[in-house]
C-alpha cells in the first residue's frame, strides 16, 4: 500500500491498520521555497502515520489532518517528529 503519491487521510490511513501514531513537532524549520500546503508548528502535537517512501528510500511522516500539493502531499521527513503515543482504534 503507497501512500506517497497522495494526501494521506485519517479514513485511509486507518483502513487497513486501525491504529494512529501522535507526535509532536520537533523542527519547524527550513520550509522548502517550493512547499505548497500546511505545515506544522514546532511542538504542537499531530496524528501522524509512518510510511514508508519508495521514492525517498526512507520513512516518510505523513500528518493526517494536513492537505498539501505535490511533490511533498502531507508527508514530512522523520526528523521533524518525535513519535509520543500509539492509539488502536479496535
Amino acid at each position: 500500500m503507497s501512500h506517497e503519491v497522495a494526501n494521506l487521510d485519517m479514513a485511509a490511513a486507518t483502513r487497513h491498520l486501525p491504529v494512529v501514531h501522535y507526535a509532536y513537532c520537533t523542527d519547524a524549520s527550513d520550509r522548502p521555497l517550493n512547499h505548497r500546503g500546511d505545515w506544522p508548528e514546532e511542538g504542537k502535537l499531530y496524528p501522524v502515520r509512518v510510511v514508508p517512501s519508495r521514492l525517498e528510500g526512507m520513512e516518510l511522516v505523513h500528518v493526517l489532518t494536513f492537505e498539501g500539493e505535490a511533490p511533498y502531499y502531507n508527508a514530512f521527513g522523520p526528523q521533524r517528529f518525535a513519535v509520543v503515543a500509539e492509539v488502536w482504534l479496535n
